[in-house]
This record gives structure tokens, C-alpha cells and sequence, in this order.
């Protein structure tokens, strides 16, 4: 792959990376209060209601199994195991690993901005005149192939109507 189909492509992955980066950190970012005249979103209710907190809570003991009523069929002892839930993702570590990652990305592509040959407006010309002048002896050739081709094309189509015309004189009229 040549240098500059790699740096369009390291361009791409950086695009790439900046546009989810910057996505993450706006889904993850906490909301802001605009003005405290606005209830606070993160605490919806401030001041609760302290009846709620009055009300006696009964929970058996962790581990232990729910009681059941008197005379009520035992429950079955052999339960599904819960599905396995994937690992919580680390909410402050993600944004600084995708900024790594454009970081690394952006080195990358300078050096690959680094490895571009240097030439003077010079040498550029040089380079466009050689390559013009080598244009020019590939497109004679090219007239050249194209009319021979089309002259053996005549000829294949003269010996076809030949052909034609002798296998219709040759066939008896109905």
C-alpha cells in the first residue's frame, strides 16, 4: 500500500475514534444544573417523605430462603443458575483508554506525514515532465494497437461476409 492510501486510512481510524470518543464522553458526562431554581436531576426528591422512613421493613437474611406459609407445597430446590452478566464497564477508565487511542492514532499519522519524500517545486516539475513525456510514448503505442485491431477487424469481417455469401449461394432455394 502506497504512503498516501495509509494516511487516508489512518485519517479514517482517527475520524473514527475522535467521533467515539467525543460520543462517549458526551453520554457518559453527569448532568449539569442550569439554575438553581431547577430541581436537581441527579436527586429528584430531596426531602422525602419521613412516613416512608417510619415503616417497619421486614427482610429475611441474606442467603436465606423466603419463608413460606403453613401447609404450602415446598418449591422446587433446583433452580436455574442466573445467566453470567458481562463485566460493568469502568465508566471513568473508558474515555482515558479512547483518548490513548486517538493519541496513538494521531503519532501514527505524523508519522506517516514524516515519511512523505520532501522535494523542491523543482523536482515536482521534473517528476510531471517525465511522466508526460512517458504518457506520450505509451499513448502512440496504444493508437498503434488500436489501429491494427481495427484493421483486422476489417479483415475478419470481410472473410465473414465471405463466408456468409458462400454458405448462402450454396444452399437450394425453396
Amino acid at each position: 500500500m502506497d504512503i498516501i492510501s495509509q494516511l487516508q486510512e489512518q485519517l479514517n481510524e482517527m475520524s473514527m475514534l475522535a467521533v467515539n470518543t467525543f460520543g462517549t464522553l458526551q453520554r457518559d458526562a453527569p448532568p449539569d444544573r442550569l439554575s438553581t431554581s431547577y430541581p436537581d436531576p441527579l436527586n429528584p426528591n430531596p426531602n422525602p417523605k419521613p412516613e416512608e422512613d417510619a415503616k417497619p421493613q421486614v427482610q429475611g437474611q441474606p442467603g436465606a430462603a423466603p419463608a413460606q406459609a403453613p401447609g404450602a407445597p415446598p418449591q422446587a430446590q433446583a433452580q436455574q443458575p442466573a445467566p453470567p452478566q458481562p463485566p460493568a464497564l469502568d465508566l471513568a477508565e473508558q474515555p482515558k483508554a479512547m483518548s490513548h487511542a486517538l493519541v496513538l492514532a494521531a503519532k501514527k499519522f505524523d508519522a506517516l506525514v514524516a515519511a512523505l519524500p520532501l522535494s523542491s517545486e523543482e523536482d515536482q516539475l521534473k517528476r510531471i515532465e517525465g511522466l508526460q513525456a512517458e504518457n506520450e510514448v505509451v499513448g502512440l503505442e496504444l493508437q498503434k494497437q488500436l489501429e491494427a485491431a481495427e484493421l483486422e477487424l476489417k479483415q475478419v469481417e470481410v472473410l465473414f461476409n465471405e463466408a456468409t455469401d458462400n454458405c448462402i449461394n450454396l444452399k437450394k432455394p425453396d
